[in-house]
């Protein structure tokens, strides 16, 4: 697990998560720490460093 700071693309607040560096790619939905709207996350790693982290607001 890694520890990763990102900010909300709500309320630009900067929050972090821990993320499990051991799935190459994934997408899920998580809510932000501050205002509790749902935020899209995509991360990709390649050899358990992370290469790609795309924090985006859930379209609604």
């Amino acid at each position: 697990m890694i520890d990763h700071a990102f900010i909300c693309p709500y309320c630009w607040e900067s929050i972090s998560m821990l993320i499990d560096a051991s799935v190459s790619e994934q997408q899920y939905i998580e809510d932000c720490e501050v205002c509790c709207n749902p935020i899209e996350i995509f991360i990709s790693f390649q050899h358990k460093e992370m290469i790609n982290f795309e924090a985006h607001p859930l379209d609604q």
